[in-house]
């Protein structure tokens, strides 16, 4: 009998964001997988979590994979962790879901904290309809999507260091247009949170004087659709109908 794997997400911030049932869950499996045993470690003495951890990450999901799914097909219940928010969306996580699919084990995902959808909301932007881009490359690759991006109508959603927001910026503004709408957020849920809203240009201003610091979020608004031009079909038999009114008058 399978196992069943649980995507747990942790907050992002503020620690009270954790939910009673992602502490029950991850005080019942056998073991977590964390991104970071380190900073997991912190997470599980505040609420009082003894289970034993093991490192799951980038640089070791494709070697750990099949010792995790042999644990797994014996029948444990397992918990997966990211260092904050939900594993998968720009964390460890995808590899190991798509393996339990393949292999028909259980994964439950809980809902929780994850960084970009009250950036998104704080942003002011439409929100109904969006695409997340995550981490942009950050050499090969990076131009070439930021120019496929130049016609993309939906609210955008980037990740991005301190270090290199302003140089994002203003390459969005290059590319996009200095005056096109957009929102920083940066320190979600924690004690200095913060949401910058303007336009790229204005941001790029603020973010030069002020060094952001932090984990970042940039939501963009999305190329406004161009007018269709509006034809009068009636416009040709005016003209033609004033023209006749006009010649039976100097009649």
């Amino acid at each position: 009998m399978s196992g069943k794997l649980y995507i747990v997400p942790t907050p992002v911030g503020n620690l009270d964001d954790m939910t009673p049932r992602a502490v029950q869950v991850l005080r019942d499996v056998s073991l977590i997988l964390a991104e970071d045993t380190r900073t997991s470690a912190v997470l599980m003495r505040h609420f009082g979590i003894s289970t034993p951890m093991r490192a799951h990450h980038k640089f070791n999901e494709h070697e750990s994979l099949q010792a995790v799914v042999d644990l797994l097909q014996a029948g444990q219940q397992l918990a997966l962790v990211s260092d904050a928010g939900t594993p998968g969306i720009s964390d460890p996580g995808f590899l190991l879901a798509r393996q339990c699919r393949r292999l028909g084990i259980e994964v439950e995902t809980l809902p929780g904290a994850t960084a970009f959808v009250p950036a998104l909301v704080n942003s002011g932007l439409p929100c109904d309809r969006f695409t997340f881009e995550g981490f942009l490359p950050q050499k090969k690759g990076r131009a070439s999507r930021i120019e496929e991006l130049k016609t993309q109508q939906l609210t955008m959603i980037f990740y991005e260091s301190p270090l290199r927001l302003v140089k994002t910026l203003q390459q969005f503004s290059e590319a996009f247009g200095p005056d096109r709408e957009a929102s920083v957020s940066r320190e979600i849920s924690k004690l200095h949170n913060s949401t910058v809203n303007g336009t790229l240009a204005q941001l790029i201003d603020h973010f030069t004087a002020t060094a952001p610091r932090g984990e970042i979020v940039v939501v963009v608004a999305g190329c406004q659709p161009a007018q269709a031009k509006k034809v009068d079909k009636y416009a040709q038999f005016k003209h033609t109908h004033h023209i006749n009114i006009q010649q039976d008058e100097k009649d």
